[in-house]
């Protein structure tokens, strides 16, 4: 059985010019240790269809899905009460702006032992000896002497780390790590995310990424979600999705990885993510795809093995 199985997730906002959606038809199943990265351009509804599974969004969101299970237990049924147990014990979010995410407020050590407060009770002693265990853990020095820091007084890499350090207290079955590297210099983000692999070996977690890095991609997950205007267009193993792209959307992203790039200028996908006044009729894609045919501007595609598309790209040796 799988540890999470969300099937047919839609997630729509109440707005001034009608219902937006955001993530339309999101099917995702992740099993115990395994690394699945979701990847797209920002507008895509990554960060939405995850915040949906956390139950974090606001009231103006309405969430539907066919079905929605973690470890066996029914997230769409189950009370707000009960829902507060799992989260951030058993699932548990690193959210974009690590200086924002921390409450200014408190001191790190306490934002740390109130969640093992929250979870596993127990005396304060217990839960300062745990926070200093999980600060080593996360790679901070003098871990003790941080207890009485605030975010403020912290760099974001540090307050990175803190965060990650928050979100295993729990010793979590599913760790979310939306965007963890943001903000962050390129060699603080090389060592937030070998620390996050470490931790998910080291713990036996799964654990979603979301993120913009595909180089991030192809060195750390098991299987890759590529998203679009809130529509889950490909699915598939890492090594295949790179090699053989099947559809045009994503060819397009691995595209534009400087790496592919000719001459001085970057491969760029032209046009933008559709907003919610301006969806075509049709494949969302079809506006910004170099493959369009006249059937994808007047008919939306049917997943078909987990591919969004009217015409996949051909496999490696097979003919168009």
């Amino acid at each position: 059985m799988a540890l999470l199985d969300i099937c047919n997730l839609s997630v729509e906002f109440a707005t001034a010019h009608g219902a937006l959606k955001a993530v339309d038809g999101v099917d995702l199943k992740l099993d115990e240790g395994e690394i699945v990265a979701i990847v797209g351009e920002s507008g895509s509804g990554k960060s939405v269809a995850m915040l949906a599974l956390m139950g974090l969004l606001p009231w103006t969101a309405k969430v539907t899905a066919d079905r929605m299970l973690f470890d066996g237990q029914d997230l769409l049924t189950m009370s707000a009460k009960q829902r507060r147990k799992i989260i951030g014990k058993d699932i548990s979010m690193i959210f974009q702006e690590p200086m924002t995410s921390l409450n200014p407020c408190f001191s790190v050590g306490y934002q740390i032992s109130e969640v093992l407060a929250q979870h596993f009770g127990g005396s304060r002693r217990s839960h300062k000896a745990r926070t200093i265990e999980l600060l080593q853990q996360v790679g901070i020095p003098a871990a003790e002497t941080r207890l009485k820091a605030y975010p403020h007084q912290l760099s974001g890499g540090m307050c990175q780390r803190v965060m990650i350090a928050m979100m295993i207290a729990c010793q979590p079955k599913l760790l979310i790590a939306d965007e963890p590297t943001t903000a962050l210099d390129v060699t603080i983000q090389a060592q937030i995310l070998e620390l996050l692999v470490e931790l998910q070996q080291a713990n036996g977690m799964a654990l979603v990424l979301i993120t913009h890095d595909m180089a991030v991609v192809a060195e750390t997950a098991d299987r890759v979600v590529v998203q679009y205007a809130g529509q889950q267009v490909e699915q598939r193993a890492v090594k295949d999705l790179f090699e053989n792209p099947r559809h045009p959307y994503t060819q397009a992203l691995l595209r534009a990885l400087p790496e592919h790039s000719q001459g001085e200028l970057l491969n760029a996908i032209p046009g933008v993510v559709p907003g919610q006044l301006d969806r075509p009729v049709g494949c969302l894609f079809n506006p910004r795809c170099e493959h369009v045919q006249e059937h994808c501007r007047q008919t939306p595609p049917t997943r078909n093995e987990d591919i969004l598309c009217h015409y996949p790209l051909p496999l490696a040796g097979q003919k168009p």
